[in-house]
């Protein structure tokens, strides 16, 4: 189940992400606010500014639909990851589901931030704060399944070793 996920991780994100995402996309910009740590309010007008209408609704449709899928599949890549290093702490679990919702609830504060702008050419900055909070919570999250993962992988490493000898 973990190699077949991360080949499907990989896959989608070449075949899918990469290729849906062009209609956003700019050279020298960023190309995503869920890409940062954080963000404030003059990022997030920058960032919408430098699009088009047609380039933020697709930016708004590839939150609503790509990017959910990919925060599936991501989910689905660690937990079994962690299925595969953590045979018996399944409360690990948690963390990379957490990360998805966190990120699923960033695009749609993202999204209504699209259309605040959209409306009103502005954004709040009560909304921009809460996507920034929320996106932090989804990095700090990340790097916690990533901490989990390298520390299963040093103890399968560890009990190789020791088994061997």
């Amino acid at each position: 189940m973990a190699i077949g996920s991360t080949l499907t991780f990989v896959l989608y994100s070449v075949l899918v992400l990469d290729p849906v995402g062009k209609c956003f996309r700019l050279d020298d910009s960023s190309n995503s606010l869920g890409l940062t740590f954080s963000y404030t309010l003059q990022m997030v007008q920058d960032f919408f500014e430098l699009r088009s209408q047609d380039q933020l609704d697709c930016y708004s449709e590839f939150l609503q639909i790509w990017d959910v899928i990919f925060a599936i599949i991501y989910a689905t890549m660690y937990g079994s990851w962690i299925m595969y290093l953590f045979n018996s702490r399944r409360i690990l679990l948690v963390v990379p589901i957490l990360a998805m919702v966190a990120d699923w609830a960033e695009n749609f504060v993202e999204i209504l931030m699209i259309n605040s702008y959209l409306d009103s050419n502005s954004v709040s900055e009560t909304l921009a704060s809460v996507g920034s909070g929320i996106n932090m919570i989804k990095w700090v999250l990340l790097s916690l399944t990533y901490l989990i993962l390298l520390t299963g992988i040093a103890i399968k490493i560890k009990s190789y070793f020791i088994n061997k000898n």
